[in-house]
């Protein structure tokens, strides 16, 4: 493989969303470091460069090819392709990476008599995504005005700029202080992992064996691993009992005749509640530890 030729993705360049993503490119082995201007990042062991930069721009630098891949949350991408979809519309949702959730919604002031969406004919609403609010209102059949706003959209109906907002909610806690209540979710979000039309071969290949270890990231995440003792004759008890496990490895315990040792990879949750009902079938010596890397 040509040495030159580097994969190139683009994140958020501050922010919770930026430290998850550089947090996951860490636990996939990639090794870091920045640029003077703290504008790129370079791997040392993979060939990969890292663009930290505004999470607006990110589309635009997938759709340009100055990166194959980006890191951004869906309401960035999916607004993006609202406004202009021809522009955008050949990057793909790789992969959802499970953080950065939120969910664009619209919110009422205390005191609007709100009953379903058509209590929002004529009305103005404030928001910074027009696009997807506007698609949303069309597809149910609501007219109303829409105030662009770039920040600070909670404000909107305190001073008068608005009726209602149309704005990203993660706690609630800041529609709560503006005296806000949500009403309809328009999208629910999280960070995904955006492809563009990658043309080149061996740039692919590098996407793929990068995307492969986020994947094994993701699953070791998921899973656990348990290690017990269990009767012989408990021993379907026990199995039925592990979540998530197909083929747990069996091995006798050296001078029990009537005891084995059971080793399994369980990809759902083991809770309190699983590991009791386990000991009730015979099991001791219970152990469930988390997995670093985990590789089919």
């Amino acid at each position: 493989m040509d040495s030159e030729k580097r994969l190139k993705i683009a994140i958020q360049k501050s922010g919770r969303l930026a430290d998850m993503s550089l947090q996951l490119l860490e636990k996939c082995g990639i090794q870091l470091s920045k640029s003077r201007d703290q504008l790129l990042c370079r791997s040392q062991n993979f060939p990969l460069d890292v663009f930290l930069v505004r999470d607006d721009d990110i589309p635009a630098f997938l759709a340009t090819d100055v990166c194959q891949l980006g890191v951004l949350g869906q309401n960035v991408l999916r607004e993006k392709q609202a406004v202009d979809n021809g522009k955008f519309v050949g990057l793909v949702e790789e992969l959802p990476l499970g953080y950065g959730r939120c969910r664009l919604s619209i919110a009422v002031p205390q005191g609007f008599a709100y009953d379903g969406l058509a209590s929002l004919q004529g009305k103005t609403i404030a928001t910074s995504y027009k696009g997807l609010l506007g698609a949303y209102l069309t597809a149910n059949n609501i007219s109303a005005d829409i105030v662009t706003m770039e920040g600070a959209v909670e404000v909107a109906p305190r001073t008068h700029l608005a009726d209602v907002i149309c704005d990203l909610v993660s706690t609630g806690n800041t529609l709560i202080s503006n005296g806000l209540v949500e009403t309809d979710v328009i999208l629910q979000s999280e960070a995904v992992l955006v492809k563009n039309q990658i043309a080149d071969a061996e740039i692919a290949q590098l996407c793929d064996k990068l995307m492969s270890r986020i994947k094994a990231v993701q699953r070791a995440a998921q899973s656990r691993y348990i290690m017990l003792n269990s009767p012989t004759d408990s021993l379907a008890a026990i199995k039925a009992v592990l979540p998530g496990s197909q083929s747990p490895t069996v091995m006798p315990l050296q001078g029990r005749d009537d005891m084995v040792a059971v080793h399994a990879v369980c990809e759902e949750g083991v809770f309190w509640d699983t590991m009791e009902e386990l000991k009730a079938n015979g099991a001791n010596s219970i152990l469930v530890v988390p997995i670093e890397k985990m590789l089919d």
